[in-house]
């Protein structure tokens, strides 16, 4: 067995009753408060999972690594102590920079900087079976813009999108020999989207039925409407729509507006090809989650009426006078139209990951480690899919026209596959103290002709470090920190997008 704690096996002959369930209630306090946001590092998920591994580049798949096992791989529960039982408790800090600027605009600076993740786990090894719970973000992606930034397209209102993806995991692994394991887990996941997003009348007609369609396509009976409302001269025809919102938060540190649910699992394995290394194995599955629904959601279209409709009604409905109305027919007015209803985010997956890697053991006091992972975004991240379907009353009259209608929004992503090499060491330094470093290296899965700067996921690689600090002879710390240097592309778009991310993870252990 490698271990990356060197001081697993103390145990303490006598423990209270009273200070075990303490400790239990705080797993279960941490795993019902913990929150899924979280910033993308290696596309969307995490650069690392738990501070043991995320300190040496985030390779996790050929020693035990505690409850993190259960995100990285279910097999290296094997590689505990017979009879070991752990429990963790763990927070981790993101703090990432993000910005995006173009021709003509201030710069404009993400100020959602700081997310916090708690997470808990708690595994058990008794004879060749290992098994356990555990709750950890997986990961996800956001930004917050201001209402003036040039990101909100004149509509005075600010912009922002947060994703966030979470995992209740049943993980068990059985040692067939003293060489061979093999594991797996079966995940509960969930997922919560916050999303307001404008484009300009340019932008939105872009994905409208015969045009370029370059960023994507809009169709549905709304869109149809939109489309014949033009045709009618009840908007300017030139110029219909100076800006779209889609709009859905609750601004939530714990949940999105928009949330769905469902299942993904874990395959893995490990191999003791000697007393000082292992191999292991892991497969992750694409996640099987229904659409992200949420009924509190708007779509708010700033458009050029004609001003002699503004004067009468629109399908039956009065409209009233607002600015010019009562001008002849061929002026207009701008005019904004919230037209309430429902978004269902269509198929938003995780991807399928398949990973190798090797620990080896050089020392009883120096650990090697190395893992490379293939990320399968093409799988699910092809396209960005929304349905909005208004609902039958509208509290605007001008939205009266857009009643009991569907828009199906989609935004292409094509996203590529991303290989993400692991590579780090763990070195003891004295009796109750071992030192992590690593490096994570990855490609930048999004491509520039679809880059948004809503969603730059495009962080590439990290340098990370970190340390276990023996409390008592039942108890430790660890903690890590990944610094991810500056990442900028420049999407087809034009608009250029800066990201870079200080993370940090810290974890208190306690053999049971």
């Amino acid at each position: 067995m490698i271990l990356i704690n060197f001081y697993k096996d103390r145990r303490v002959d006598i423990m209270s009753f009273s200070y075990r369930r303490s400790l239990l209630s705080s797993a279960v306090l941490a795993v019902l408060v913990a929150p899924t946001v979280a910033l993308a590092t290696n596309g969307m998920n995490l650069e690392g999972y738990g501070p043991e591994a995320t300190g040496m580049g985030g390779a996790s798949m050929a020693y035990d690594n505690g409850s993190a096992a259960a995100m990285n791989n279910p097999a290296t529960l094997s590689l505990m102590s017979d009879g070991e039982s752990r429990l963790d408790l763990t927070v981790g800090l993101l703090r990432p920079t993000v910005s995006a600027s173009a021709a003509g605009a201030p710069q404009a600076d993400s100020s959602g900087t700081s997310y916090l993740m708690p997470g808990a786990g708690w595994v058990t090894k008794q004879g060749q079976l290992s098994y356990g719970v555990a709750l950890y973000s997986q990961g996800g992606m956001g930004t917050e813009y201001a209402k003036d930034s040039f990101l909100a397209a004149g509509t005075g209102e600010a912009v922002r999108s947060e994703v966030g993806v979470g995992r209740l995991m049943a993980p068990l692994s059985f040692e067939v020999n003293h060489q061979l394991s093999v594991g797996g887990s079966l995940d509960f996941v969930w997922a919560g989207m916050d999303l307001k997003m404008a484009m300009s009348g340019q932008q939105f007609g872009d994905f409208m039925p015969g045009a370029a369609n370059n960023a994507g396509t809009a169709s549905g009976g709304l869109v149809n409407s939109l489309g014949g409302a033009i045709q009618a001269g009840n908007l300017n025809p030139l110029n219909p729509v100076q800006n779209v919102r889609f709009d859905f938060s609750n601004d939530s540190d714990f949940s999105g507006e928009a949330m769905g649910t469902g299942f993904g699992a874990k395959l893995g394995l490990t191999f003791k090809a000697s007393s000082g290394l292992t191999f292991g194995a892991t497969f992750h599955t694409k996640t099987n989650m229904s659409d992200l629904d949420t009924n509190n959601a708007s779509l708010t279209m700033n458009a050029n009426f004609d001003n002699n409709l503004l004067a009468q009604t629109w399908n039956g409905v009065p409209v009233g006078a607002p600015g010019n109305a009562g001008a002849p027919a061929g002026t207009y007015t701008t005019v904004n139209v919230p037209v309430s209803g429902k978004i269902s985010v269509v198929d938003f997956q995780w991807p399928a990951t398949l990973g190798v890697g090797a620990a080896l053991k050089l020392s009883p006091a120096v650990m090697l480690a190395a893992d490379i992972k293939q990320i399968y975004w093409s799988g699910v991240m092809d396209s960005f899919r929304m349905q909005f379907t208004s609902d039958a009353a509208q509290a605007n009259p001008l939205a009266a026209g857009f009643a009991n209608q569907t828009m199906d929004l989609e935004m292409f992503q094509k996203w590529d596959d991303q290989t993400v090499v692991q590579l780090g060491g763990a070195f003891k330094m004295g009796a109750a103290l071992t030192v992590r470093a690593g490096v994570n290296i990855a490609s930048n899965p999004v491509p520039n002709s679809t880059l948004n700067p809503l969603f730059p996921a495009i962080i590439e690689n990290h340098y990370t470090a970190g340390f276990t600090l023996a409390l008592t002879p039942a108890s430790d710390l660890s903690a890590s920190m990944a610094i991810a240097p500056d990442v900028t592309a420049v999407g087809d778009s034009g608009v250029t997008s800066k990201h870079a991310q200080a993370n940090f993870q810290v974890m208190y252990s306690h053999s049971l």
